[in-house]
Protein backbone atom coordinates (compact mmCIF):
# COMPACT_ATOMS: atom_id res chain seq x y z
CA UNK A 1 0.00 0.00 0.00
CA UNK A 2 2.82 2.37 0.89
CA UNK A 3 4.62 1.73 -2.40
CA UNK A 4 1.42 2.30 -4.36
CA UNK A 5 0.90 5.61 -2.55
CA UNK A 6 4.53 6.58 -3.15
CA UNK A 7 4.20 5.74 -6.85
CA UNK A 8 1.09 7.89 -7.20
CA UNK A 9 2.74 10.74 -5.29
CA UNK A 10 5.88 10.50 -7.44
CA UNK A 11 3.78 10.55 -10.61
CA UNK A 12 1.86 13.61 -9.48
CA UNK A 13 5.09 15.37 -8.53
CA UNK A 14 6.62 14.54 -11.91
CA UNK A 15 3.57 15.95 -13.69
CA UNK A 16 3.74 19.12 -11.59
CA UNK A 17 7.46 19.62 -12.29
CA UNK A 18 6.90 19.02 -16.00
CA UNK A 19 4.04 21.53 -16.21
CA UNK A 20 5.02 24.13 -13.64
CA UNK A 21 8.67 23.54 -12.77
CA UNK A 22 10.05 26.13 -15.18
CA UNK A 23 7.65 28.83 -13.94
CA UNK A 24 8.38 27.97 -10.30
CA UNK A 25 12.15 28.11 -10.84
CA UNK A 26 12.33 31.31 -12.88
CA UNK A 27 9.59 33.38 -11.25
CA UNK A 28 9.63 32.27 -7.61
CA UNK A 29 12.92 30.59 -6.67
CA UNK A 30 15.24 32.86 -8.65
CA UNK A 31 15.13 36.59 -9.39
CA UNK A 32 15.83 37.82 -12.94
CA UNK A 33 18.73 40.23 -13.38
CA UNK A 34 16.93 43.05 -15.14
CA UNK A 35 18.25 46.52 -16.02
CA UNK A 36 17.14 49.70 -14.31
CA UNK A 37 15.22 50.41 -17.48
CA UNK A 38 15.07 49.37 -21.13
CA UNK A 39 12.81 50.54 -23.95
CA UNK A 40 13.07 48.95 -27.37
CA UNK A 41 12.46 52.30 -29.08
CA UNK A 42 15.51 54.04 -27.59
CA UNK A 43 17.11 55.17 -24.33
CA UNK A 44 14.33 55.15 -21.75
CA UNK A 45 15.76 58.29 -20.11
CA UNK A 46 15.05 60.28 -23.29
CA UNK A 47 11.92 58.50 -24.49
CA UNK A 48 9.88 57.59 -21.38
CA UNK A 49 8.03 59.56 -18.73
CA UNK A 50 5.58 58.69 -15.95
CA UNK A 51 2.37 60.74 -16.11
CA UNK A 52 0.96 61.32 -12.60
CA UNK A 53 -1.99 62.94 -10.89
CA UNK A 54 -0.13 65.86 -9.37
CA UNK A 55 -3.19 67.15 -7.50
CA UNK A 56 -4.68 64.27 -5.50
CA UNK A 57 -2.29 61.39 -6.34
CA UNK A 58 -5.19 59.08 -7.24
CA UNK A 59 -3.78 57.87 -10.57
CA UNK A 60 -2.26 54.91 -8.81
CA UNK A 61 -2.58 51.12 -8.60
CA UNK A 62 -3.92 50.94 -12.15
CA UNK A 63 -4.84 47.49 -13.42
CA UNK A 64 -6.03 48.00 -16.96
CA UNK A 65 -5.85 50.48 -19.84
CA UNK A 66 -7.74 50.43 -23.14
CA UNK A 67 -8.14 52.64 -26.17
CA UNK A 68 -11.46 54.39 -26.70
CA UNK A 69 -11.50 55.16 -30.40
CA UNK A 70 -13.72 57.79 -31.99
CA UNK A 71 -14.44 56.85 -35.61
CA UNK A 72 -15.94 58.74 -38.52
CA UNK A 73 -18.52 57.32 -40.94
CA UNK A 74 -15.70 55.55 -42.84
CA UNK A 75 -14.47 53.83 -39.63
CA UNK A 76 -11.28 55.90 -39.59
CA UNK A 77 -9.95 56.88 -36.16
CA UNK A 78 -10.31 60.63 -35.70
CA UNK A 79 -9.51 60.71 -31.99
CA UNK A 80 -8.06 58.17 -29.59
CA UNK A 81 -8.42 58.35 -25.82
CA UNK A 82 -7.08 56.00 -23.16
CA UNK A 83 -9.28 54.76 -20.32
CA UNK A 84 -7.52 53.67 -17.13
CA UNK A 85 -8.91 51.46 -14.37
CA UNK A 86 -7.29 52.40 -11.06
CA UNK A 87 -7.87 51.65 -7.37
CA UNK A 88 -5.84 53.56 -4.75
CA UNK A 89 -7.25 51.26 -2.04
CA UNK A 90 -5.85 48.09 -3.60
CA UNK A 91 -3.29 47.59 -0.82
CA UNK A 92 -6.11 47.35 1.73
CA UNK A 93 -8.51 45.27 -0.35
CA UNK A 94 -7.57 43.02 -3.26
CA UNK A 95 -9.94 40.17 -4.15
CA UNK A 96 -7.29 38.47 -6.33
CA UNK A 97 -4.10 38.68 -4.27
CA UNK A 98 -5.43 39.69 -0.88
CA UNK A 99 -5.80 41.06 1.70
CA UNK A 100 -9.58 41.35 1.99
CA UNK A 101 -9.53 44.46 4.13
CA UNK A 102 -11.32 47.79 4.14
CA UNK A 103 -13.00 48.33 0.73
CA UNK A 104 -13.28 52.08 1.29
CA UNK A 105 -12.60 54.36 -0.54
CA UNK A 106 -13.74 53.47 -4.05
CA UNK A 107 -11.52 53.29 -7.11
CA UNK A 108 -11.46 55.52 -10.18
CA UNK A 109 -11.62 55.62 -13.92
CA UNK A 110 -9.36 58.08 -15.72
CA UNK A 111 -9.19 59.34 -19.28
CA UNK A 112 -5.99 60.37 -21.05
CA UNK A 113 -5.82 62.10 -24.42
CA UNK A 114 -3.22 60.72 -26.81
CA UNK A 115 -3.55 63.94 -28.82
CA UNK A 116 -3.07 66.59 -26.11
CA UNK A 117 -1.65 64.61 -23.18
CA UNK A 118 -4.44 65.87 -20.91
CA UNK A 119 -5.45 63.68 -17.96
CA UNK A 120 -8.84 63.78 -16.22
CA UNK A 121 -10.79 61.64 -13.74
CA UNK A 122 -14.07 60.19 -14.98
CA UNK A 123 -17.19 61.13 -13.00
CA UNK A 124 -19.81 58.40 -12.48
CA UNK A 125 -23.28 59.82 -13.15
CA UNK A 126 -26.39 58.23 -11.60
CA UNK A 127 -24.24 55.60 -9.90
CA UNK A 128 -26.17 53.89 -7.06
CA UNK A 129 -25.41 55.33 -3.65
CA UNK A 130 -23.60 52.88 -1.39
CA UNK A 131 -22.63 50.60 -4.28
CA UNK A 132 -18.86 49.94 -4.19
CA UNK A 133 -16.74 50.73 -7.22
CA UNK A 134 -13.44 48.86 -7.43
CA UNK A 135 -12.68 48.68 -11.16
CA UNK A 136 -10.53 45.88 -12.54
CA UNK A 137 -10.82 44.74 -16.16
CA UNK A 138 -12.55 47.15 -18.56
CA UNK A 139 -13.49 47.43 -22.22
CA UNK A 140 -15.36 50.00 -24.29
CA UNK A 141 -16.89 49.86 -27.75
CA UNK A 142 -15.64 52.41 -30.31
CA UNK A 143 -17.76 55.49 -30.88
CA UNK A 144 -18.86 55.98 -34.48
CA UNK A 145 -19.84 59.39 -35.86
CA UNK A 146 -20.25 60.82 -32.36
CA UNK A 147 -22.53 58.07 -31.02
CA UNK A 148 -22.22 57.06 -27.33
CA UNK A 149 -20.30 53.90 -26.38
CA UNK A 150 -21.07 51.19 -23.86
CA UNK A 151 -18.34 50.65 -21.28
CA UNK A 152 -18.19 47.46 -19.20
CA UNK A 153 -16.22 47.39 -15.94
CA UNK A 154 -15.47 44.39 -13.74
CA UNK A 155 -16.17 45.61 -10.21
CA UNK A 156 -14.57 43.82 -7.25
CA UNK A 157 -17.10 45.07 -4.72
CA UNK A 158 -17.09 44.04 -1.05
CA UNK A 159 -20.00 41.58 -1.16
CA UNK A 160 -19.43 40.02 -4.58
CA UNK A 161 -17.89 40.79 -7.94
CA UNK A 162 -20.18 42.33 -10.52
CA UNK A 163 -19.89 43.82 -14.01
CA UNK A 164 -21.03 47.41 -14.38
CA UNK A 165 -22.50 48.65 -17.65
CA UNK A 166 -21.89 52.37 -18.21
CA UNK A 167 -22.36 54.78 -21.12
CA UNK A 168 -19.70 57.16 -22.44
CA UNK A 169 -20.56 60.08 -24.69
CA UNK A 170 -17.80 61.67 -26.84
CA UNK A 171 -19.45 65.04 -26.18
CA UNK A 172 -18.72 64.55 -22.43
CA UNK A 173 -15.84 62.07 -22.34
CA UNK A 174 -15.14 62.56 -18.64
CA UNK A 175 -18.64 61.44 -17.55
CA UNK A 176 -19.69 57.77 -17.45
CA UNK A 177 -23.43 57.31 -16.96
CA UNK A 178 -24.62 54.27 -15.03
CA UNK A 179 -26.84 51.86 -16.97
CA UNK A 180 -27.06 48.69 -14.88
CA UNK A 181 -25.20 46.19 -12.70
CA UNK A 182 -24.80 42.68 -14.07
CA UNK A 183 -24.71 39.84 -11.55
CA UNK A 184 -24.50 36.12 -12.13
CA UNK A 185 -23.41 32.94 -10.33
CA UNK A 186 -21.03 32.53 -13.30
CA UNK A 187 -19.12 35.60 -12.11
CA UNK A 188 -17.05 33.60 -9.61
CA UNK A 189 -13.85 35.62 -9.90
CA UNK A 190 -14.12 37.82 -13.01
CA UNK A 191 -10.83 39.41 -13.98
CA UNK A 192 -10.76 40.73 -17.56
CA UNK A 193 -13.14 41.12 -20.46
CA UNK A 194 -13.14 41.94 -24.18
CA UNK A 195 -16.16 43.04 -26.18
CA UNK A 196 -17.55 41.11 -29.14
CA UNK A 197 -20.35 43.64 -29.78
CA UNK A 198 -21.70 46.73 -27.99
CA UNK A 199 -23.56 44.42 -25.57
CA UNK A 200 -21.62 41.12 -25.50
CA UNK A 201 -18.20 40.05 -24.29
CA UNK A 202 -15.83 37.28 -23.30
CA UNK A 203 -14.61 37.37 -19.71
CA UNK A 204 -12.16 35.36 -17.62
CA UNK A 205 -12.62 33.89 -14.15
CA UNK A 206 -9.15 33.79 -12.57
CA UNK A 207 -9.92 31.40 -9.70
CA UNK A 208 -12.42 28.77 -8.70
CA UNK A 209 -11.36 29.00 -5.05
CA UNK A 210 -11.36 32.69 -4.14
CA UNK A 211 -10.34 35.12 -1.43
CA UNK A 212 -14.00 35.39 -0.50
CA UNK A 213 -13.95 31.95 1.15
CA UNK A 214 -14.33 31.93 4.96
CA UNK A 215 -11.44 31.96 7.42
CA UNK A 216 -8.08 30.43 6.55
CA UNK A 217 -9.55 28.86 3.42
CA UNK A 218 -9.51 32.31 1.81
CA UNK A 219 -5.71 32.45 1.88
CA UNK A 220 -4.80 28.76 1.61
CA UNK A 221 -6.97 27.42 -1.20
CA UNK A 222 -6.45 30.27 -3.74
CA UNK A 223 -2.68 30.04 -3.18
CA UNK A 224 -2.70 26.27 -3.73
CA UNK A 225 -4.76 26.76 -6.88
CA UNK A 226 -2.38 29.43 -8.22
CA UNK A 227 0.90 27.65 -7.51
CA UNK A 228 -0.47 24.22 -8.33
CA UNK A 229 -1.35 25.30 -11.84
CA UNK A 230 -4.67 23.50 -11.60
CA UNK A 231 -6.83 23.79 -14.72
CA UNK A 232 -9.86 25.12 -12.86
CA UNK A 233 -10.58 28.46 -14.50
CA UNK A 234 -12.33 29.39 -17.70
CA UNK A 235 -13.50 31.91 -20.27
CA UNK A 236 -17.21 32.66 -20.52
CA UNK A 237 -19.20 34.60 -23.07
CA UNK A 238 -22.04 36.91 -22.02
CA UNK A 239 -24.75 38.57 -24.09
CA UNK A 240 -26.71 41.33 -22.36
CA UNK A 241 -30.36 41.29 -23.41
CA UNK A 242 -32.49 44.48 -23.70
CA UNK A 243 -34.17 43.79 -20.35
CA UNK A 244 -30.81 43.55 -18.58
CA UNK A 245 -30.78 39.77 -18.19
CA UNK A 246 -27.84 37.86 -19.58
CA UNK A 247 -27.15 34.78 -21.64
CA UNK A 248 -23.99 32.95 -20.58
CA UNK A 249 -22.06 30.15 -22.23
CA UNK A 250 -18.78 28.45 -21.34
CA UNK A 251 -16.33 29.27 -24.13
CA UNK A 252 -13.01 27.77 -22.96
CA UNK A 253 -12.45 25.48 -19.98
CA UNK A 254 -9.37 24.05 -18.29
CA UNK A 255 -7.10 27.10 -17.93
CA UNK A 256 -4.62 27.61 -15.09
CA UNK A 257 -5.35 31.08 -13.59
CA UNK A 258 -7.07 32.66 -16.61
CA UNK A 259 -6.18 36.35 -16.53
CA UNK A 260 -6.06 38.82 -19.42
CA UNK A 261 -8.14 38.31 -22.57
CA UNK A 262 -8.06 40.08 -25.94
CA UNK A 263 -9.81 39.79 -29.30
CA UNK A 264 -8.26 40.57 -32.69
CA UNK A 265 -9.68 43.42 -34.75
CA UNK A 266 -11.41 41.03 -37.15
CA UNK A 267 -12.93 39.10 -34.25
CA UNK A 268 -11.59 35.74 -35.45
CA UNK A 269 -8.92 35.05 -32.81
CA UNK A 270 -8.91 35.28 -29.01
CA UNK A 271 -5.87 35.34 -26.71
CA UNK A 272 -6.06 34.34 -23.03
CA UNK A 273 -3.32 34.67 -20.40
CA UNK A 274 -2.56 31.73 -18.12
CA UNK A 275 -0.75 33.31 -15.16
CA UNK A 276 0.14 30.07 -13.35
CA UNK A 277 1.85 28.58 -16.40
CA UNK A 278 3.21 31.90 -17.81
CA UNK A 279 1.60 31.19 -21.16
CA UNK A 280 -0.72 32.80 -23.65
CA UNK A 281 -3.34 30.49 -25.16
CA UNK A 282 -4.62 31.36 -28.63
CA UNK A 283 -8.06 30.32 -29.86
CA UNK A 284 -9.86 30.47 -33.18
CA UNK A 285 -13.31 32.04 -32.82
CA UNK A 286 -16.54 31.37 -34.66
CA UNK A 287 -18.22 34.82 -34.69
CA UNK A 288 -21.67 33.31 -35.32
CA UNK A 289 -21.66 31.05 -32.26
CA UNK A 290 -18.82 32.54 -30.14
CA UNK A 291 -17.39 29.02 -29.89
CA UNK A 292 -13.62 28.80 -29.40
CA UNK A 293 -11.18 26.21 -30.73
CA UNK A 294 -7.70 25.92 -29.18
CA UNK A 295 -5.07 26.94 -31.74
CA UNK A 296 -1.64 27.25 -30.12
CA UNK A 297 0.19 28.55 -27.04
CA UNK A 298 3.24 30.73 -26.44
CA UNK A 299 5.35 30.86 -23.26
CA UNK A 300 6.53 34.28 -22.07
CA UNK A 301 9.31 35.22 -19.60
CA UNK A 302 7.03 36.42 -16.80
CA UNK A 303 3.76 35.73 -15.01
CA UNK A 304 1.23 36.86 -17.60
CA UNK A 305 -1.27 39.54 -16.69
CA UNK A 306 -3.17 41.56 -19.28
CA UNK A 307 -3.18 41.30 -23.07
CA UNK A 308 -4.03 43.89 -25.72
CA UNK A 309 -3.92 43.70 -29.52
CA UNK A 310 -2.62 46.72 -31.41
CA UNK A 311 -4.00 48.01 -34.72
CA UNK A 312 -1.94 45.44 -36.64
CA UNK A 313 -3.08 42.55 -34.39
CA UNK A 314 0.29 42.22 -32.72
CA UNK A 315 -0.37 41.09 -29.16
CA UNK A 316 1.11 43.18 -26.34
CA UNK A 317 1.61 41.20 -23.12
CA UNK A 318 2.68 42.57 -19.73
CA UNK A 319 3.27 40.84 -16.43
CA UNK A 320 5.32 40.12 -13.33
CA UNK A 321 8.83 38.61 -13.69
CA UNK A 322 9.33 37.77 -9.98
CA UNK A 323 6.52 36.86 -7.62
CA UNK A 324 8.33 37.25 -4.23
CA UNK A 325 9.41 40.79 -5.13
CA UNK A 326 5.85 41.58 -6.13
CA UNK A 327 4.52 40.30 -2.80
CA UNK A 328 7.09 42.45 -0.96
CA UNK A 329 5.55 45.47 -2.69
CA UNK A 330 2.01 44.26 -1.95
CA UNK A 331 2.93 43.95 1.73
CA UNK A 332 4.52 47.42 1.61
CA UNK A 333 7.90 46.27 2.89
CA UNK A 334 10.47 49.11 3.21
CA UNK A 335 12.54 49.56 0.06
CA UNK A 336 10.61 46.92 -1.86
CA UNK A 337 10.41 47.14 -5.64
CA UNK A 338 9.08 44.66 -8.19
CA UNK A 339 10.21 44.37 -11.81
CA UNK A 340 8.24 44.96 -15.00
CA UNK A 341 8.36 43.27 -18.39
CA UNK A 342 6.29 43.72 -21.54
CA UNK A 343 6.66 41.88 -24.84
CA UNK A 344 5.03 41.72 -28.24
CA UNK A 345 3.87 38.44 -29.79
CA UNK A 346 3.52 38.34 -33.56
CA UNK A 347 2.61 35.26 -35.63
CA UNK A 348 5.22 34.37 -38.23
CA UNK A 349 4.31 33.70 -41.85
CA UNK A 350 3.52 30.15 -42.92
CA UNK A 351 6.82 29.70 -44.77
CA UNK A 352 8.79 31.27 -41.94
CA UNK A 353 6.94 29.03 -39.50
CA UNK A 354 8.08 25.95 -41.38
CA UNK A 355 11.66 27.23 -41.34
CA UNK A 356 11.44 27.86 -37.60
CA UNK A 357 10.06 24.39 -36.99
CA UNK A 358 12.96 22.88 -38.94
CA UNK A 359 15.54 24.85 -36.97
CA UNK A 360 13.68 24.93 -33.64
CA UNK A 361 15.98 22.45 -31.93
CA UNK A 362 19.08 24.22 -33.23
CA UNK A 363 18.19 27.87 -32.73
CA UNK A 364 16.80 28.59 -29.30
CA UNK A 365 18.02 32.20 -28.95
CA UNK A 366 15.67 35.07 -29.79
CA UNK A 367 14.85 38.55 -28.47
CA UNK A 368 18.54 39.40 -28.79
CA UNK A 369 18.30 43.18 -28.29
CA UNK A 370 16.95 43.16 -24.73
CA UNK A 371 19.45 43.34 -21.82
CA UNK A 372 17.85 40.18 -20.44
CA UNK A 373 16.63 38.19 -23.39
CA UNK A 374 13.30 36.41 -23.10
CA UNK A 375 15.12 33.35 -24.49
CA UNK A 376 17.02 33.05 -21.20
CA UNK A 377 13.76 32.18 -19.47
CA UNK A 378 11.11 31.07 -21.96
CA UNK A 379 11.55 28.48 -24.73
CA UNK A 380 11.37 29.68 -28.32
CA UNK A 381 8.06 29.43 -30.16
CA UNK A 382 7.88 27.81 -33.58
CA UNK A 383 4.77 29.82 -34.49
CA UNK A 384 5.31 33.31 -33.07
CA UNK A 385 7.99 35.93 -32.63
CA UNK A 386 8.40 37.27 -29.09
CA UNK A 387 10.25 40.55 -28.55
CA UNK A 388 10.79 42.70 -25.47
CA UNK A 389 9.29 46.19 -25.57
CA UNK A 390 10.07 47.31 -22.02
CA UNK A 391 11.74 45.89 -18.94
CA UNK A 392 12.82 47.32 -15.59
CA UNK A 393 13.98 46.01 -12.25
CA UNK A 394 11.34 48.26 -10.73
CA UNK A 395 13.55 51.32 -10.37
CA UNK A 396 12.00 53.10 -13.36
CA UNK A 397 8.57 51.47 -13.31
CA UNK A 398 7.39 48.32 -11.56
CA UNK A 399 4.56 45.76 -11.20
CA UNK A 400 3.55 45.98 -14.88
CA UNK A 401 0.02 44.86 -15.77
CA UNK A 402 -1.13 46.21 -19.16
CA UNK A 403 0.75 47.46 -22.21
CA UNK A 404 -0.65 49.34 -25.21
CA UNK A 405 0.95 50.49 -28.45
CA UNK A 406 -0.62 53.19 -30.59
CA UNK A 407 0.60 52.09 -34.02
CA UNK A 408 -0.38 55.47 -35.51
CA UNK A 409 2.32 57.19 -33.48
CA UNK A 410 4.49 54.34 -32.16
CA UNK A 411 3.85 55.44 -28.55
CA UNK A 412 3.91 52.76 -25.84
CA UNK A 413 1.83 52.90 -22.65
CA UNK A 414 2.18 50.77 -19.50
CA UNK A 415 0.37 50.51 -16.17
CA UNK A 416 1.63 49.10 -12.88
CA UNK A 417 -0.65 47.38 -10.38
CA UNK A 418 1.14 48.92 -7.39
CA UNK A 419 2.70 51.90 -9.18
CA UNK A 420 1.93 55.60 -9.30
CA UNK A 421 1.06 56.99 -12.69
CA UNK A 422 1.07 55.87 -16.33
CA UNK A 423 4.33 55.12 -18.13
CA UNK A 424 4.47 56.67 -21.60
CA UNK A 425 7.36 55.93 -23.98
CA UNK A 426 7.59 57.92 -27.21
CA UNK A 427 9.22 56.74 -30.45
CA UNK A 428 11.35 59.88 -30.65
CA UNK A 429 13.48 61.47 -27.90
CA UNK A 430 11.76 64.17 -25.90
CA UNK A 431 13.92 66.94 -24.45
CA UNK A 432 11.34 67.71 -21.76
CA UNK A 433 11.41 64.25 -20.12
CA UNK A 434 14.61 64.04 -18.09
CA UNK A 435 13.81 60.66 -16.55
Amino acid sequence: MFYRFAAVLTTLLAVYVYRSGRALYHHVLTAPVLPKGYFAGGDYRDHCVVIKDEIDNRLTHCEHIIFWDHLNEEDIVTNRLILLSCDPGRRASNTVMGPMGDPDPSGDLWIYSTETGSLSPVTLANYPEGHDFHPHGVDVYPSKAGAPSYLFVINHARENSTIEQLLLDPAQPTVATYVRTLTSPYFVAPNALTLTSPTSFYFTNDHLMTRRLPGLLSSILPTIESFGGFLLTWVGHVTVLPDGSIQHKFAALGIAFANGVALTRDGLHLAVASSSLTKVHFYKRDPLTNDLTRDREVTVPFITDNLMYDDDDTLIVAGLPHYPSFMDVVENKPGAKAPSWAVSIRPVGSRQAEDQKDSHSKKMAYDSRAPLSASAIAPASSTDEVETIFQSDGSVYGTSTTGLIDTRTGTFYLTGLYEDGLLVCYPEPRNDLGM
